[in-house]
């Protein structure tokens, strides 16, 4: 039906549109229109049948590394009810699971087969965060310093990006979510209806990271948090596939001195305030 309109379909989740129902399909099936259910359809659409009313925006959330992104978005979407996605999970649970299997972060072709692995999985707010591998919950195994050090190696691979991308892409579809990462605005989401940049110092965000791993007494943990950082910062920003940039159109917020609440605030705010130009009302 939507191939008729000349709209392509990504993942077919039901056969009903409107009036028109394809009853004679089984799981898998795929036939064209009958001439009956294309004049159905072209009625619908000459009628200007909405073919989805969303409710909500579709945000994107880029920054370094340690720039809070992934903890601010998931605060604002909590606050608005929106759904949530970490798309850094996705890379860093590809990047555990390579260390665990002995595969070279290099090698493009081993990671993509390691993919179909790994399984993104909501909480009861619907925040994208969980990463199972075989059925396995293995999130707090990702945010260790081994996994900090590779998962720039990991995800500099173009292959592999995209064969992450339709999971992004099918998430979004839907709309009403916030969706956080280092090339959301400029790669993943280009058309988002929001940007928001969140730009820290580097001395911040180690400070930060270190303070979530309990080592912010610990001034040599501190700066190897740094180091690691840095080095991260010039890999993700100067690899050929999907660097980090600021997205062009972005609302870039600078939370030097904020605070966590504060940070998600201003996030919200900037959401709200779209949603109102856009007229999409909250429910």
């Amino acid at each position: 039906m939507f191939s008729a309109v000349g709209v392509p379909v990504r993942r077919l989740v039901r056969v009903r549109f409107g009036t028109i129902r394809l009853t004679d399909l089984a799981m898998g099936d795929v036939r064209p229109l009958t001439a009956t259910e294309r004049k159905q359809l072209d009625a619908l659409v000459s009628g200007n049948i909405v073919i989805s009313q969303r409710q909500g925006i579709v945000v994107s959330v880029d920054g370094p590394g340690g720039s809070g992104k992934s903890t601010v978005g998931a605060g604002a979407a909590l606050k608005l009810g929106y759904r949530f996605c970490d798309t850094g999970v996705l890379y860093r649970g590809l990047t555990w699971l390579a260390l665990k299997r002995g595969v070279d972060p290099d090698d493009a072709t081993a990671l993509e087969a390691l993919i179909g692995e790994v399984e993104l999985a909501p909480d009861a707010q619907q925040r994208y965060v969980h990463l199972r591998v075989d059925g396995r919950e293995v999130t707090e195994e990702l945010h260790t310093p081994e996994v900090d050090r590779e998962v720039s190696r990991v995800s500099q691979h173009a292959s592999v990006r995209a064969k992450l991308l339709p999971l992004q892409h099918a998430l979004a579809a839907g709309g009403r979510i916030v969706m956080a990462g280092r090339d959301i605005g400029t790669i993943v989401l280009p058309d988002a209806d929001l940007k928001v940049y969140l730009d820290v110092s580097i001395a911040e965000r180690a400070r930060r990271r270190a303070a979530e791993r309990g080592l912010g007494d610990d001034p040599a943990a501190v700066a190897q948090i740094e180091d690691d950082l840095r080095k991260r910062d010039g890999i993700d920003s100067n690899r050929k596939t999907a660097p980090l940039r600021k997205p062009e159109g972005a609302l870039v917020i600078d939370t030097d001195g904020y605070t966590l609440e504060q940070s998600i605030d201003a996030v919200v705010a900037a959401i709200r305030a779209r949603e109102r130009e856009l007229g999409q009302g909250r429910p």
